[in-house]
């Protein structure tokens, strides 16, 4: 069974999609509530405790849980001296604090089941240090560090810990930043246009293989920088 934090919108639904597709077994993990789905739990990540329930629930059905794939993020276009400290706390917790917890919380599952992968969410804008995104970039960097240092603390146990980090890719998250920002940053890209979901499902794929057994600790660039 593979877990999806943010599995019901933009990237993270079309990973869930795919994965559906191919025969996987998918819980999504969200704040948003979906009526009538047994595999979609409603939660604040952010929240250790909720999170942590959500663990020992599905903990009692007995699942064998080989994967993780963090995609929750939240982003706000904000230069560092104006973004509101409110703003600044639910980046940080949404995206960095989020993301430890559900690791913390979920790769005990994954040592019982013998081995597995961690996938979380990075960003190009750390590597270019995109203007105006100064918090969410600091919040997304931290989940590379975190990621790689994790990956060090599990390879022992046969789990690989990476990140994805895509270019712009039209999904909410990219609301309030204009066409010309967008080309901006896809200019300073390698490869010089816009990368669509599928693309990252297709580096998702290939990190669940046992073939990528021997990659971790890695942050993958869906568009190249």
């Amino acid at each position: 069974m593979i877990i999806v934090t943010g599995g019901n919108s933009g990237i993270g639904a079309e990973i869930t999609k795919s994965l559906r597709l191919k025969g996987e077994k998918v819980i999504t993990i969200s704040r948003s509530e979906i009526k009538n789905d047994k595999n979609h739990f409603s939660c604040d990540l952010s929240d250790y405790y909720s999170l942590k329930n959500i663990y020992k629930f599905i903990s009692k059905k007995k699942f064998n849980i080989t994967a993780l794939i963090n995609c929750a993020g939240i982003a706000s276009m904000n230069l560092a001296i104006t973004t509101p400290p409110g703003v600044t706390e639910k980046l940080v917790k949404t995206n960095l604090i989020g993301t430890i917890f559900s690791n913390q919380i979920f790769a005990p599952s994954i040592i019982k089941s013998g081995g597995g992968s961690i996938i979380n969410f990075s960003t190009i804008a750390v590597s270019i240090g995109l203007k105006g995104e100064s918090v969410y970039v600091a919040s997304k960097a931290g989940i590379e560090a975190f990621s790689r240092t994790f990956a060090n603390e599990l390879s022992d146990f046969k789990i690989t810990v990476n990140c994805i980090a895509p270019g712009p890719i039209k999904t909410n998250l990219l609301k309030g930043i204009s066409d010309k920002q967008i080309k901006s940053i896809i200019k300073r890209q390698i490869i010089k246009k816009e990368m669509k979901a599928y693309d990252v499902v297709k580096v998702v794929k290939m990190l669940l293989s046992k073939d990528a057994y021997g990659i971790t600790g890695q942050v993958l660039h869906v568009g190249g920088v």
